[in-house]
């Protein structure tokens, strides 16, 4: 893998707008450094997938820049395709071939001969479970191993970024986790860069270094995901109000209960708490008479902070 250059994926005012009007991606801004999982979390709309699809050069951007293993992908494409490889949602592997003959169709495309597509299959087929279906169709496949092949096929041309598009979606529970622990064992190795994009909490606080959440085309956070829950607080109060929510929240923050930073979703408001025991909270809130109908105390989890900078749910 080269390295000669600042970051794995530089995008610069990215803009992605379709024939009608119809901006998917509005202006966004990020670097991924070598070596790092970076995730892009949002739910179906935000405008991940289209960011991936200029990032992977099959959408042209509108305007801005992006650039791949250090080669813009709109007036270098094919180096920054050479350098890099891409697992679609939708699946790319041809179910009517062995598991074996689509790595080694994919290794000729990537121009390897006999002797080292043999030795790149090799590589992958043990650590990514495979070696027991290797030689059947892949239309006998379960999802989960034929999302295992596309990642396997992805890997044969050792890339220097990995783009991983919504990996999970659409596998039963038992998959998904074989999967997610497949991809931890990627990061676990270390060397390359993997963007991910994700709907699903666990996945991004599991896997990513750092998240961009992504919101109707732009880029409202990015952090940690531990520096994004930092900023909720240890514990968050939920209560359920009968009656007029603005109303509470004015007596919460004159009481010092609740910050700028609470937020109300319907009928239910949500207070991070910073500076003392969510106990003393609840009590200070049972005190007041706003018509609290139910109120508990949890952590904080990435969905919150979704909500509070946008006003919508992230979970599926």
């Amino acid at each position: 893998m080269t390295t000669n250059h600042s970051f794995a994926i530089r995008v610069e005012d990215l803009v992605k707008t379709y024939p009608g009007g119809v901006e998917a991606v509005k202006g966004i801004d990020f670097a991924v450094p070598h070596g790092e999982v970076f995730g892009l979390l949002g739910p179906n709309g935000a405008g991940k997938s289209t960011t991936v699809g200029m990032l992977t050069t099959t959408i042209a951007p509108t305007s801005g820049r992006a650039r791949v293993a250090g080669f813009d992908v709109a007036s270098h494409p094919i180096d920054a395709r050479q350098a890099s490889a891409v697992v679609f949602q939708e699946p790319v592997v041809d179910r009517g071939l062995t598991g074996r003959r689509n790595l080694e169709v994919h290794a000729r495309l990537w121009g390897l001969d006999t002797a080292g597509a043999r030795k790149r299959i090799a590589e992958v087929v043990d650590p990514f479970g495979l070696g027991e279906v290797i030689d059947r169709s892949v239309d006998s496949y379960s999802g989960g191993q034929r999302r295992r092949l596309e990642i396997a096929r992805a890997l044969i041309s050792e890339p220097e970024v990995l783009f991983l598009d919504e990996p999970t979606v659409g596998l039963d529970p038992r998959f998904r986790f074989e999967l997610l622990d497949l991809i931890a064992g990627l990061r676990a190795a270390g060397g390359m860069t993997i963007l991910l994009t994700t709907h699903y909490l666990d996945e991004a606080e599991q896997l990513c270094d750092r998240v961009a959440i992504v919101h109707q085309g732009r880029i409202v956070a990015l952090d940690s995901p531990a520096a994004l829950l930092a900023h909720m607080g240890r514990e968050l109060v939920e209560l359920r109000l009968d009656g007029d929510v603005s109303t509470a929240v004015s007596s919460l923050r004159a009481q010092g209960v609740a910050g700028d930073d609470a937020f109300a979703v319907g009928a239910t408001l949500r207070v991070p708490v910073h500076d003392r025991p969510a106990r003393e909270a609840i009590a200070t809130i049972s005190d007041l008479g706003l018509g609290v109908t139910a109120i508990s105390a949890r952590p904080p989890t990435l969905d919150d902070v979704y909500l509070q900078l946008t006003g919508e749910s992230l979970a599926a």
